[in-house]
């Protein structure tokens, strides 16, 4: 998941912490805790502070046992997956990341239905998908997100998205139970769903998919990866597209009319190869990138009447 690809909960008097207590409960479950983890190596635009503690969950019921420890004892937590659409601020997170990661990534396929937790990689879901000559995800190679991150926020790209194969979603409610859902009743739309809007956690995802050719299915992929591979700037740190699409244009093509195409504060920069894209020259803080981001949404708004509207999630 991304903290879309994310969810943060912070009841009245949190942070006070017990790491000792933590620890033993992460130990019963089978979980690793890394205390003050820097969270830069675990989000795709490579900078942010550090979390009071980072715990790898490896099961549905051990996220669900920790959430509700986490918001018994009054501690804030967030829930992180790639960290591929989410910004963490300089100062870090004062709370507890439960990652769903490497983990939390388990692929079981069924004839042509697909089940991945959610800490699973899109991309080894597709490389899954493809060996398994199952079609359907092809246009979804290259996102660099998590299987539940792309749910939350309906992730897709060259005119697919997850509504069009995901059938359900196991999750966990604000009672810290585990439910499934139907795709039906996740009002996916663009950028969208259900828990985008609510406290519930994605801890699985079910896809039906279409049997097909391995090889032109690997192809397809190979095709995808291409395009994304001369069209963006995937050789820079970044969270993807920066800003969503307005309604009755692009963000990019806006961008590019108020010619902002350059544009740089401090290390972040507007793309030179995609302007809907902010990048990390390589010494951007989180500052820098926020900074610029609202400047392009007030040029472009001054100069075109558009509100461009980001896209990552600021971890708070």
């Amino acid at each position: 998941m991304k903290l879309s690809e994310e969810h943060t909960s912070q009841p009245m008097g949190a942070n006070m912490i017990n790491i000792s207590e933590l620890t033993e409960l992460c130990g019963k479950l089978g979980c690793k805790i890394t205390p003050e983890c820097p969270l830069s190596e675990y989000v795709t635009f490579r900078f942010g502070g550090k979390c009071r503690a980072l715990i790898s969950v490896n099961s549905a019921s051990s996220a669900a046992e920790l959430m509700k420890y986490l918001s018994v004892n009054n501690v804030k937590y967030g829930i992180l997956g790639r960290g591929s659409n989410v910004l963490v601020p300089d100062e870090g997170f004062d709370g507890v990341i439960l990652l769903f990661g490497g983990d939390f990534a388990q692929i079981s396929v069924d004839g042509e239905t697909m089940r991945c937790e959610a800490g699973t990689l899109l991309a080894a879901a597709c490389v899954r998908a493809q060996q398994e000559g199952l079609s359907g995800m092809e246009n979804l190679f290259g996102i660099p997100g998590t299987v539940g991150g792309g749910l939350f926020m309906n992730a897709g790209a060259y005119g697919s998205e997850m509504k069009d194969i995901v059938v359900s979603a196991e999750y966990i409610d604000e009672n810290f139970e585990i439910k499934t859902i139907n795709a039906e009743d996740m009002d996916l739309s663009y950028r969208h769903s259900i828990f985008s809007e609510t406290k519930q956690v994605i801890t699985s995802v079910e896809m039906k998919l279409n049997k097909g050719s391995s090889d032109d299915i690997k192809t397809a992929m190979n095709e995808c990866m291409n395009k994304r591979s001369s069209k963006q700037p995937l050789e820079y740190p970044s969270a993807g597209s920066t800003f969503k699409r307005p309604e009755g244009s692009y963000a990019s093509l806006l961008i590019d009319q108020c010619g902002l195409k350059g544009m740089t504060v401090g290390g972040a920069m507007v793309s030179e190869k995609h302007s809907g894209f902010v990048i990390n020259k390589g010494y951007a803080t989180c500052a820098d990138v926020i900074e610029l981001c609202e400047k392009v949404k007030n040029i472009v708004q001054e100069k075109t009447g558009y509100v461009l509207e980001l896209e990552p999630v600021i971890l708070k």
